[in-house]
Protein backbone atom coordinates (compact mmCIF):
# COMPACT_ATOMS: atom_id res chain seq x y z
CA UNK A 1 0.00 0.00 0.00
CA UNK A 2 2.77 2.49 0.81
CA UNK A 3 3.67 2.99 -2.72
CA UNK A 4 0.98 3.13 -4.15
CA UNK A 5 0.04 6.15 -1.63
CA UNK A 6 3.23 7.68 -2.43
CA UNK A 7 2.62 7.54 -6.06
CA UNK A 8 -0.97 9.52 -5.21
CA UNK A 9 0.98 11.74 -3.34
CA UNK A 10 3.43 12.92 -5.83
CA UNK A 11 0.22 12.92 -8.77
CA UNK A 12 -1.70 15.16 -5.98
CA UNK A 13 1.31 17.53 -5.57
CA UNK A 14 0.88 18.06 -9.40
CA UNK A 15 -2.92 18.97 -9.16
CA UNK A 16 -1.66 21.27 -6.84
CA UNK A 17 0.23 23.78 -8.10
CA UNK A 18 -2.46 24.85 -9.96
CA UNK A 19 -5.77 23.77 -8.34
CA UNK A 20 -7.30 26.93 -7.81
CA UNK A 21 -6.83 28.38 -10.92
CA UNK A 22 -8.22 24.94 -12.74
CA UNK A 23 -11.54 25.52 -10.53
CA UNK A 24 -12.05 29.00 -11.33
CA UNK A 25 -11.93 28.44 -15.08
CA UNK A 26 -13.91 24.97 -15.08
CA UNK A 27 -12.50 23.49 -17.86
CA UNK A 28 -13.03 19.78 -18.97
CA UNK A 29 -10.24 17.94 -16.77
CA UNK A 30 -8.38 16.31 -19.59
CA UNK A 31 -5.04 16.25 -18.76
CA UNK A 32 -5.96 15.68 -15.16
CA UNK A 33 -7.19 12.11 -15.91
CA UNK A 34 -4.07 11.62 -18.22
CA UNK A 35 -2.27 12.59 -15.09
CA UNK A 36 -3.85 9.93 -13.19
CA UNK A 37 -3.85 7.46 -16.42
CA UNK A 38 0.11 7.80 -16.73
CA UNK A 39 1.16 7.02 -12.90
CA UNK A 40 -1.10 3.73 -12.73
CA UNK A 41 -3.54 4.87 -10.60
CA UNK A 42 -6.40 3.87 -13.38
CA UNK A 43 -5.42 0.55 -13.15
CA UNK A 44 -5.11 0.17 -9.37
CA UNK A 45 -7.11 -2.67 -8.72
CA UNK A 46 -6.92 -4.24 -12.27
CA UNK A 47 -5.28 -7.92 -12.34
CA UNK A 48 -1.39 -7.93 -12.34
CA UNK A 49 -1.87 -10.22 -15.46
CA UNK A 50 -2.99 -7.50 -17.53
CA UNK A 51 -0.70 -4.79 -16.17
CA UNK A 52 -2.67 -3.84 -13.50
CA UNK A 53 -1.74 -2.97 -9.78
CA UNK A 54 -3.48 -5.94 -8.41
CA UNK A 55 -4.44 -3.69 -5.53
CA UNK A 56 -7.16 -3.73 -2.78
CA UNK A 57 -10.06 -1.55 -2.05
CA UNK A 58 -8.84 -0.45 1.19
CA UNK A 59 -5.74 1.31 -0.85
CA UNK A 60 -7.81 1.91 -3.57
CA UNK A 61 -9.49 4.65 -0.97
CA UNK A 62 -6.33 5.83 0.84
CA UNK A 63 -5.78 7.18 -3.06
CA UNK A 64 -8.70 8.66 -4.03
CA UNK A 65 -8.09 10.62 -0.18
CA UNK A 66 -4.66 11.58 -1.34
CA UNK A 67 -5.99 12.87 -5.16
CA UNK A 68 -8.98 14.59 -3.34
CA UNK A 69 -6.48 16.80 -0.73
CA UNK A 70 -5.36 18.29 -4.24
CA UNK A 71 -8.18 18.34 -6.22
CA UNK A 72 -12.36 17.00 -4.66
CA UNK A 73 -13.04 17.07 -8.30
CA UNK A 74 -10.23 14.70 -9.66
CA UNK A 75 -11.09 12.47 -6.57
CA UNK A 76 -14.17 12.20 -7.52
CA UNK A 77 -13.62 11.04 -10.82
CA UNK A 78 -11.19 8.57 -9.51
CA UNK A 79 -13.50 7.53 -6.79
CA UNK A 80 -16.38 6.48 -8.99
CA UNK A 81 -14.08 5.26 -11.60
CA UNK A 82 -12.85 2.52 -9.42
CA UNK A 83 -16.53 1.89 -8.52
CA UNK A 84 -17.56 1.68 -11.91
CA UNK A 85 -14.58 -0.40 -12.73
CA UNK A 86 -15.42 -3.04 -10.42
CA UNK A 87 -19.04 -3.36 -11.23
CA UNK A 88 -18.56 -6.13 -13.35
CA UNK A 89 -17.50 -8.29 -10.20
CA UNK A 90 -20.36 -6.70 -8.23
CA UNK A 91 -23.21 -8.42 -10.34
CA UNK A 92 -21.54 -9.87 -13.61
CA UNK A 93 -20.72 -13.74 -14.73
CA UNK A 94 -17.17 -14.75 -14.18
CA UNK A 95 -16.77 -14.59 -17.98
CA UNK A 96 -17.99 -11.24 -17.80
CA UNK A 97 -15.71 -10.20 -15.37
CA UNK A 98 -12.25 -11.44 -16.91
CA UNK A 99 -13.56 -10.04 -20.49
CA UNK A 100 -14.32 -6.23 -18.82
CA UNK A 101 -11.14 -6.26 -16.06
CA UNK A 102 -8.70 -7.30 -19.27
CA UNK A 103 -10.25 -4.91 -21.73
CA UNK A 104 -9.84 -1.66 -18.99
CA UNK A 105 -6.50 -3.17 -17.74
CA UNK A 106 -4.79 -3.17 -20.97
CA UNK A 107 -6.48 -0.07 -22.27
CA UNK A 108 -5.93 2.10 -19.46
CA UNK A 109 -9.60 3.07 -19.74
CA UNK A 110 -11.18 5.28 -17.57
CA UNK A 111 -14.55 4.94 -16.76
CA UNK A 112 -17.97 6.89 -16.28
CA UNK A 113 -21.79 6.00 -14.87
CA UNK A 114 -24.97 7.16 -16.15
CA UNK A 115 -26.90 5.79 -13.00
CA UNK A 116 -28.75 7.99 -10.91
CA UNK A 117 -31.56 6.32 -9.18
CA UNK A 118 -34.13 8.94 -8.60
CA UNK A 119 -34.36 9.95 -12.56
CA UNK A 120 -36.67 7.40 -14.31
CA UNK A 121 -34.53 4.50 -15.64
CA UNK A 122 -33.53 3.87 -19.29
CA UNK A 123 -35.86 2.04 -20.99
CA UNK A 124 -34.31 -1.14 -22.49
CA UNK A 125 -35.92 -2.83 -25.22
CA UNK A 126 -34.99 -6.49 -27.28
CA UNK A 127 -33.90 -6.43 -30.63
CA UNK A 128 -33.19 -10.66 -31.50
CA UNK A 129 -29.93 -11.18 -29.67
CA UNK A 130 -29.45 -7.30 -28.43
CA UNK A 131 -30.57 -4.85 -26.24
CA UNK A 132 -31.31 -1.58 -26.66
CA UNK A 133 -30.94 1.48 -24.42
CA UNK A 134 -33.11 4.73 -24.59
CA UNK A 135 -33.35 7.59 -22.38
CA UNK A 136 -32.31 10.69 -20.49
CA UNK A 137 -30.01 10.74 -17.33
CA UNK A 138 -29.42 13.92 -15.14
CA UNK A 139 -26.18 13.31 -14.24
CA UNK A 140 -23.40 11.35 -15.81
CA UNK A 141 -19.96 11.57 -13.92
CA UNK A 142 -17.18 11.57 -15.50
CA UNK A 143 -18.71 11.66 -19.28
CA UNK A 144 -16.06 13.65 -21.34
CA UNK A 145 -13.66 12.03 -19.93
CA UNK A 146 -14.46 8.63 -19.80
CA UNK A 147 -13.28 5.91 -22.15
CA UNK A 148 -16.17 3.45 -20.99
CA UNK A 149 -19.66 4.55 -19.61
CA UNK A 150 -21.95 1.97 -17.11
CA UNK A 151 -25.77 2.41 -18.04
CA UNK A 152 -28.44 0.68 -16.32
CA UNK A 153 -31.69 0.26 -17.31
CA UNK A 154 -35.14 -1.66 -16.95
CA UNK A 155 -35.95 -3.88 -19.63
CA UNK A 156 -39.41 -3.26 -20.86
CA UNK A 157 -42.53 -5.10 -19.26
CA UNK A 158 -40.53 -6.03 -16.59
CA UNK A 159 -39.17 -4.93 -13.34
CA UNK A 160 -35.33 -6.38 -14.14
CA UNK A 161 -32.78 -4.14 -14.20
CA UNK A 162 -30.05 -4.32 -16.36
CA UNK A 163 -26.48 -3.00 -16.18
CA UNK A 164 -24.13 -2.80 -19.31
CA UNK A 165 -20.62 -1.61 -20.29
CA UNK A 166 -20.39 0.81 -23.34
CA UNK A 167 -17.95 2.84 -25.61
CA UNK A 168 -18.42 6.18 -23.99
CA UNK A 169 -17.68 7.81 -27.44
CA UNK A 170 -20.27 6.94 -29.99
CA UNK A 171 -23.11 8.36 -31.89
CA UNK A 172 -26.21 6.98 -29.16
CA UNK A 173 -24.47 9.11 -26.63
CA UNK A 174 -24.67 12.93 -26.27
CA UNK A 175 -23.59 14.48 -23.20
CA UNK A 176 -25.00 17.65 -22.33
CA UNK A 177 -22.22 20.33 -21.45
CA UNK A 178 -24.83 21.93 -18.16
CA UNK A 179 -23.20 21.05 -14.66
CA UNK A 180 -22.96 24.02 -13.80
CA UNK A 181 -22.79 23.95 -9.60
CA UNK A 182 -20.50 26.20 -6.80
CA UNK A 183 -18.61 22.86 -5.80
CA UNK A 184 -16.75 20.15 -7.84
CA UNK A 185 -16.47 22.04 -10.89
CA UNK A 186 -14.13 19.37 -12.54
CA UNK A 187 -16.31 16.64 -12.72
CA UNK A 188 -18.23 16.53 -15.61
CA UNK A 189 -21.08 15.34 -13.96
CA UNK A 190 -23.94 16.94 -16.30
CA UNK A 191 -27.04 15.31 -18.53
CA UNK A 192 -26.82 12.30 -21.04
CA UNK A 193 -28.81 11.28 -23.22
CA UNK A 194 -29.06 7.77 -24.60
CA UNK A 195 -30.22 7.15 -28.13
CA UNK A 196 -30.60 3.59 -29.26
CA UNK A 197 -27.67 2.11 -27.46
CA UNK A 198 -27.39 -1.61 -28.65
CA UNK A 199 -25.51 -4.07 -26.20
CA UNK A 200 -25.48 -7.88 -27.08
CA UNK A 201 -27.63 -9.84 -24.91
CA UNK A 202 -24.25 -11.59 -23.88
CA UNK A 203 -23.11 -8.19 -22.14
CA UNK A 204 -26.03 -8.00 -20.01
CA UNK A 205 -24.33 -7.89 -16.73
CA UNK A 206 -25.07 -11.27 -14.58
CA UNK A 207 -27.49 -12.44 -17.16
CA UNK A 208 -27.30 -15.92 -18.16
CA UNK A 209 -30.19 -17.17 -20.98
CA UNK A 210 -31.48 -14.08 -19.95
CA UNK A 211 -32.04 -14.48 -16.16
CA UNK A 212 -30.43 -12.55 -13.49
CA UNK A 213 -28.67 -14.70 -11.13
CA UNK A 214 -28.90 -12.98 -7.65
CA UNK A 215 -26.26 -12.66 -5.06
CA UNK A 216 -26.07 -10.56 -1.53
CA UNK A 217 -22.54 -9.33 -3.04
CA UNK A 218 -24.33 -7.86 -5.75
CA UNK A 219 -25.94 -5.29 -3.09
CA UNK A 220 -22.20 -4.12 -2.04
CA UNK A 221 -22.62 -1.50 -5.10
CA UNK A 222 -23.87 0.94 -2.48
CA UNK A 223 -22.08 0.56 0.41
CA UNK A 224 -18.43 1.09 -1.14
CA UNK A 225 -19.71 4.13 -2.98
CA UNK A 226 -20.41 5.19 -0.15
CA UNK A 227 -17.52 4.61 0.94
CA UNK A 228 -16.08 6.79 -2.16
CA UNK A 229 -18.06 9.55 -1.26
CA UNK A 230 -16.48 9.25 2.54
CA UNK A 231 -12.91 9.39 1.32
CA UNK A 232 -13.00 11.71 -1.50
CA UNK A 233 -14.93 14.09 1.53
CA UNK A 234 -12.46 13.36 4.17
CA UNK A 235 -9.69 14.51 0.94
CA UNK A 236 -11.26 17.65 0.89
CA UNK A 237 -11.32 18.29 4.65
CA UNK A 238 -7.63 17.13 5.14
CA UNK A 239 -6.68 19.33 2.26
CA UNK A 240 -8.87 22.15 3.39
CA UNK A 241 -6.98 22.19 7.17
CA UNK A 242 -3.39 21.89 5.13
CA UNK A 243 -3.94 24.22 3.29
CA UNK A 244 -4.83 26.18 6.19
CA UNK A 245 -1.92 25.41 8.46
CA UNK A 246 0.25 26.80 5.59
CA UNK A 247 -1.20 30.20 5.21
CA UNK A 248 -1.56 31.12 8.82
CA UNK A 249 2.23 29.87 9.33
CA UNK A 250 3.27 32.39 6.14
CA UNK A 251 0.70 34.87 6.15
CA UNK A 252 -1.67 35.24 9.30
CA UNK A 253 -1.12 38.05 11.46
CA UNK A 254 -1.18 37.77 15.46
CA UNK A 255 -4.07 40.51 16.99
CA UNK A 256 -2.52 43.49 18.57
CA UNK A 257 -5.52 44.28 20.75
CA UNK A 258 -5.69 41.68 22.91
CA UNK A 259 -3.35 42.77 26.20
CA UNK A 260 -1.20 40.11 25.72
CA UNK A 261 0.19 41.06 22.12
CA UNK A 262 1.98 38.01 20.18
CA UNK A 263 4.53 38.40 17.51
CA UNK A 264 3.29 35.51 15.55
CA UNK A 265 0.01 34.29 14.73
CA UNK A 266 1.00 30.33 15.93
CA UNK A 267 1.49 31.96 19.54
CA UNK A 268 -2.15 32.92 19.47
CA UNK A 269 -3.90 30.95 22.07
CA UNK A 270 -7.33 30.77 19.81
CA UNK A 271 -5.58 29.86 17.08
CA UNK A 272 -3.74 26.81 18.32
CA UNK A 273 -7.50 25.59 20.30
CA UNK A 274 -8.84 26.22 16.97
CA UNK A 275 -6.56 24.15 15.25
CA UNK A 276 -6.06 21.56 17.82
CA UNK A 277 -10.13 21.01 17.96
CA UNK A 278 -10.04 20.48 14.30
CA UNK A 279 -7.30 18.18 13.87
CA UNK A 280 -8.31 15.84 16.69
CA UNK A 281 -11.78 15.92 15.14
CA UNK A 282 -10.11 14.91 11.62
CA UNK A 283 -7.93 12.51 13.18
CA UNK A 284 -11.15 10.54 14.60
CA UNK A 285 -12.77 10.96 11.12
CA UNK A 286 -9.53 9.01 9.14
CA UNK A 287 -9.62 6.28 11.64
CA UNK A 288 -12.93 5.61 11.34
CA UNK A 289 -13.01 5.73 7.69
CA UNK A 290 -9.95 3.72 8.14
CA UNK A 291 -11.60 0.95 9.85
CA UNK A 292 -14.91 0.71 7.27
CA UNK A 293 -12.48 0.63 4.22
CA UNK A 294 -10.87 -1.82 6.17
CA UNK A 295 -13.83 -4.16 6.51
CA UNK A 296 -15.34 -3.01 3.34
CA UNK A 297 -12.29 -4.32 1.32
CA UNK A 298 -12.63 -7.91 3.07
CA UNK A 299 -15.87 -8.61 1.99
CA UNK A 300 -15.22 -7.11 -1.43
CA UNK A 301 -12.25 -9.38 -2.59
CA UNK A 302 -13.80 -12.30 -0.53
CA UNK A 303 -15.57 -15.12 -2.64
CA UNK A 304 -19.02 -13.44 -3.72
CA UNK A 305 -20.90 -16.88 -2.53
CA UNK A 306 -19.73 -16.15 0.98
CA UNK A 307 -21.10 -12.92 1.69
CA UNK A 308 -24.15 -13.07 4.23
CA UNK A 309 -26.50 -10.68 4.90
CA UNK A 310 -25.59 -10.19 8.30
CA UNK A 311 -22.01 -9.23 7.19
CA UNK A 312 -23.42 -7.20 4.54
CA UNK A 313 -25.39 -5.34 6.67
CA UNK A 314 -22.19 -4.65 9.61
CA UNK A 315 -19.99 -3.08 6.53
CA UNK A 316 -22.84 -0.73 5.95
CA UNK A 317 -23.61 0.34 9.10
CA UNK A 318 -20.00 1.01 9.51
CA UNK A 319 -19.59 3.21 6.49
CA UNK A 320 -23.16 5.18 7.33
CA UNK A 321 -21.72 5.53 10.52
CA UNK A 322 -17.63 6.73 8.40
CA UNK A 323 -19.94 9.11 6.20
CA UNK A 324 -21.59 11.23 9.03
CA UNK A 325 -18.97 12.17 10.71
CA UNK A 326 -16.48 12.91 7.95
CA UNK A 327 -19.19 15.12 6.26
CA UNK A 328 -19.77 16.77 9.90
CA UNK A 329 -16.00 16.82 10.86
CA UNK A 330 -15.25 18.29 7.12
CA UNK A 331 -17.90 21.15 6.74
CA UNK A 332 -16.69 22.49 10.34
CA UNK A 333 -13.37 22.31 8.81
CA UNK A 334 -14.61 24.22 5.89
CA UNK A 335 -15.70 26.88 7.85
CA UNK A 336 -14.02 27.46 10.96
CA UNK A 337 -10.58 28.04 8.84
CA UNK A 338 -11.65 31.29 7.93
CA UNK A 339 -11.72 32.18 11.54
CA UNK A 340 -8.39 30.72 11.88
CA UNK A 341 -6.37 32.33 8.71
CA UNK A 342 -7.87 35.79 8.88
CA UNK A 343 -9.77 38.37 6.47
CA UNK A 344 -7.64 38.26 4.14
CA UNK A 345 -7.75 34.75 3.70
CA UNK A 346 -10.57 35.37 2.03
CA UNK A 347 -9.39 36.58 -1.44
CA UNK A 348 -10.29 34.59 -4.28
CA UNK A 349 -6.54 33.79 -5.27
CA UNK A 350 -5.96 31.60 -2.19
CA UNK A 351 -9.37 29.48 -2.90
CA UNK A 352 -10.27 28.70 0.54
CA UNK A 353 -13.80 28.73 -0.32
CA UNK A 354 -12.89 25.64 -2.57
CA UNK A 355 -12.93 23.17 -0.06
CA UNK A 356 -16.18 23.68 1.65
CA UNK A 357 -17.85 24.59 -2.01
CA UNK A 358 -17.03 21.19 -2.93
CA UNK A 359 -17.93 19.45 -0.20
CA UNK A 360 -20.71 21.10 0.22
CA UNK A 361 -22.46 19.93 -2.89
CA UNK A 362 -21.51 16.57 -3.21
CA UNK A 363 -22.60 16.23 0.61
CA UNK A 364 -26.34 16.92 -0.50
CA UNK A 365 -25.96 13.52 -2.72
CA UNK A 366 -28.14 11.95 -0.31
CA UNK A 367 -29.69 12.63 2.78
CA UNK A 368 -27.42 12.94 5.92
CA UNK A 369 -29.78 12.42 8.63
CA UNK A 370 -30.75 8.88 7.08
CA UNK A 371 -27.27 7.71 7.58
CA UNK A 372 -27.59 8.21 10.93
CA UNK A 373 -30.80 7.15 11.34
CA UNK A 374 -29.58 3.83 9.75
CA UNK A 375 -26.51 4.03 12.73
CA UNK A 376 -29.14 4.67 15.23
CA UNK A 377 -31.42 1.83 14.07
CA UNK A 378 -28.55 -0.80 14.46
CA UNK A 379 -27.58 0.84 17.73
CA UNK A 380 -30.98 0.82 19.90
CA UNK A 381 -32.85 -1.91 17.68
CA UNK A 382 -29.45 -4.40 16.42
CA UNK A 383 -31.30 -3.80 13.12
CA UNK A 384 -29.10 -3.68 9.67
CA UNK A 385 -29.98 -1.32 7.17
CA UNK A 386 -32.24 -2.77 3.86
CA UNK A 387 -30.33 -2.95 0.96
CA UNK A 388 -32.05 0.21 -1.41
CA UNK A 389 -30.08 2.36 -4.34
CA UNK A 390 -28.98 4.81 -0.98
CA UNK A 391 -28.12 1.98 1.40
Amino acid sequence: MTDWIERAREVAAKLAVDAVERDHRGETPYQEVQLLKDNGLVTLLGPTEHGGGGQTWDTAYRVIREIAKADGSIGQLLGYHYLWAWAARLVATDEQVATVEELYTTGNLFFGGAVNPRDSDLTITEDGDSIVYNGHKSFSTGSRVSDLTVLEGVLEGTEDHIFAIVPSQQEGITFHDDWDNIGQRLTESGSVTIDNVRVPWASAAGYVDRKFRPLVYNTLNVPAIQLVFTNFYLGIAQGALETALAYTRDRTRAWPYGGDDKQAASEEWYILDGYGDLQAKLWAAEALADKAGAAISRVLHAPREELTPEARGEVAVLIAAAKQRTVDTGLEIATKIFELTGARASASKYGLDRFWRNLRTHSLHDPLPYKRREVGAYALLGEYPTPTWYT
